[in-house]
């Protein structure tokens, strides 16, 4: 499931790890620069902040619980692929 997602600075990168960093599947975020493991906070800082994100989890997990927690940076409804 991918949704965007919009980071302002880098205490957004911040929280966002924070949060990711407490499930076990593997979370992504995809951008024009690449894309990263958003619980590497060292690969979060490689994307550009300026372009459009994309927040990307498995298909097989309920992410309800992890958008919650990031509604503050999710501002489109999530698109299954």
């Amino acid at each position: 499931m991918m949704t965007p997602i919009k980071v302002k600075n880098v205490k957004d990168i911040e929280k966002i790890n924070q949060i990711v960093s407490n499930y076990t599947y593997d979370i992504w975020i995809h951008g024009k620069s690449g894309m990263a493991d958003a619980k590497s906070i060292l690969g979060m800082y490689v994307l550009k902040l300026d372009e459009p994100l994309t927040l990307v989890v498995p298909d097989n997990v309920n992410p309800k619980k992890l958008f919650k927690e990031l509604e503050e940076f999710i501002h489109f409804p999530a698109q299954e692929v």
